[in-house]
């Protein structure tokens, strides 16, 4: 198994944290070829405001965290995701 690196920057805006973290991989526990987490969320212990990934132990499960819960999502691309995802953030601040 091999891992990529494809993008890993995090950035800190007052007690907010911005973290994309992507892998390209051809890990089988990752069928779409990418491990991933696009994480925004408090630095002071509030938690999660958004956060995309694939999940951890159900192969092929993505998933978008809110305050609200977890909810899995069907995958349209990491390119497509990564942009819905600073979309999002973008649109909360």
């Amino acid at each position: 198994m091999s891992y990529t690196v494809v993008e890993d920057v995090e950035d800190r805006v007052g007690e907010t944290v911005i973290r994309r973290k992507i892998l390209q991989t051809d890990d089988p526990q990752f069928p779409s070829g990418y491990r991933y987490a696009l994480h925004y969320g408090y630095t002071d212990g509030r938690g999660t405001i958004l956060r995309y990934d694939n999940e951890n132990e159900t192969p092929g499960r993505h998933e978008r965290h809110t305050a609200d819960g977890i909810q899995a999502i069907e995958f349209p691309g990491m390119s497509a995701l990564r942009q819905k995802f600073v979309d999002e953030v973008e649109s909360r601040q």
